[in-house]
């Protein structure tokens, strides 16, 4: 059985928003600020990574209900 004091802890990823380029922090742990939004889009869009919280926003508020596009 794996310790798991023994496993490497990752640090945050350094990104950059495919919108608007903001740098913003990614943790891969489950312990990421997007856990906490209550919206849930489908990613990565075509040619997009990670949204910052304010692009992940807006690109919510623009989604009707039924997860079509606006």
């Amino acid at each position: 059985m794996t310790n798991p004091q023994d496993i490497p802890v990752q640090k945050p990823r350094r990104l950059a928003c495919s919108r608007c380029g903001a740098e913003f922090g990614c943790d891969l742990s489950g312990a990421c600020w997007c856990a906490e939004e209550t919206a849930r889009l489908p990613m990565p869009v075509k040619g997009e990574d990670c949204l910052c919280r304010a692009c992940l926003r807006e690109a919510a508020a623009m989604r009707s209900p039924d997860g079509a596009q606006a």
